[in-house]
């Protein structure tokens, strides 16, 4: 017969958050080698430290093997609520931190590409009136809101594109999900081309040039060959598949390429990236652009200011009085 444990009573004692900050360093690494080398700890230490965390509360939270560790069930909590005690303890301090200097902060954002592209005059703007707030960018898979960053806490706030119904995704349960609007994929030339200077463009006519697409079996490709059967064309030539922006749009304004791209980044970035969005209409779908952040998180004051920032300023490029006008 299994053991009776007294929970109370073993929580009841006293807790090092060092040792919780080294048991997640172990659990999420799967090694005590690599967390020691991870946190600047001998092996031995982290192991002594593992053994006081596993004597203090009376199970055993690693199972060891020669390949390394994994959370027991009873490791498997204990790393959910030290994650979440340790990531709102962090949040505390980071709101006391704006008391004693709120021009001041950081932030962690998570977005694709294909939204890093817009956020430099929401940060242009965020840093006028904060100018100690420093805003770590990373890329994250897209279009998807499956972010295991925002899970594990490693980001305070993901600007993602997603495909379908946002209340179709199974995540809802994990995220808050604001969508700020519905984007449109178009299709964008050089601004020097010749389609540019057409007056009368027809996917018809634009059928034999070479095309630069996201990834064949993506939403956005897959939309333009619909595009194509739905006008009973053949299916366009394809000379480069990429996620990258810089490149699609590189090669539809220094060749004769023809690309899409997300309609906010023509209306943001068309006179950087030299391209113009032909008046060609592709089949509609849902598309998407939401920030999204982990329910029941403590946001701190800089991840609130920095998503008032960034609302308003997709907000703005959403808005018809701000939208350039597509090429005639």
């Amino acid at each position: 017969m299994a053991r009776q444990i007294d929970w109370d009573r073993q929580l009841s004692r006293r807790l090092k958050l060092r040792e919780l900050d080294v048991f997640i360093a172990v659990s999420r690494r799967g090694s005590m080698a690599r967390a020691a080398a991870d946190l600047g700890l001998t092996q031995p230490t982290v192991s002594e430290m593992m053994a006081n965390l596993e004597h203090a509360l009376g199970v055993r939270l690693l199972d060891r093997s020669t390949k390394g560790v994994t959370p027991t069930i009873y490791g498997q909590a204990l790393l959910r609520g030290s994650v979440a005690a340790i990531d709102d303890l962090q949040q505390t301090i980071k709101t006391m931190q704006s008391l004693a200097d709120p021009t001041g902060g950081e932030i962690k954002v998570g977005c694709p590409e294909t939204v890093a592209v817009l956020l430099p005059p929401i940060v242009k703007k965020l840093s006028r009136t904060h100018p100690k707030v420093l805003v770590h960018v990373s890329d994250v898979v897209a279009p998807t809101l499956d972010i295991p960053q925002l899970r594990d806490r490693t980001l305070d706030v993901a600007i993602v594109r997603f495909a379908g119904p946002a209340h179709q995704h199974p995540y809802l349960d994990d995220f808050d999900v604001e969508v700020v609007f519905n984007d449109e994929l178009v299709i964008v030339v050089g601004k020097t081309s010749p389609w540019a200077r057409a007056r009368n463009n027809d996917l018809a006519k634009v059928a034999g040039a070479s095309w630069v697409l996201p990834p064949l079996t993506t939403s956005n490709s897959r939309t333009v060959f619909e595009a194509f059967r739905e006008r009973g064309l053949e299916p366009p030539h394809v000379a480069m598949a990429t996620f990258s922006v810089h490149l699609r749009a590189s090669m539809a304004a220094e060749s004769s390429h023809i690309s899409v791209l997300p309609q906010s980044i023509v209306q943001s970035c068309a006179d950087h990236f030299g391209i113009r969005a032909l008046p060609i209409k592709l089949p509609k779908h849902d598309f998407p652009l939401a920030i999204v952040t982990l329910k029941r998180r403590m946001p701190n004051p800089v991840v609130q200011l920095f998503i008032k920032h960034a609302l308003s300023g997709l907000r703005a490029i959403a808005s018809p009085r701000r939208a350039r006008p597509l090429a005639r």
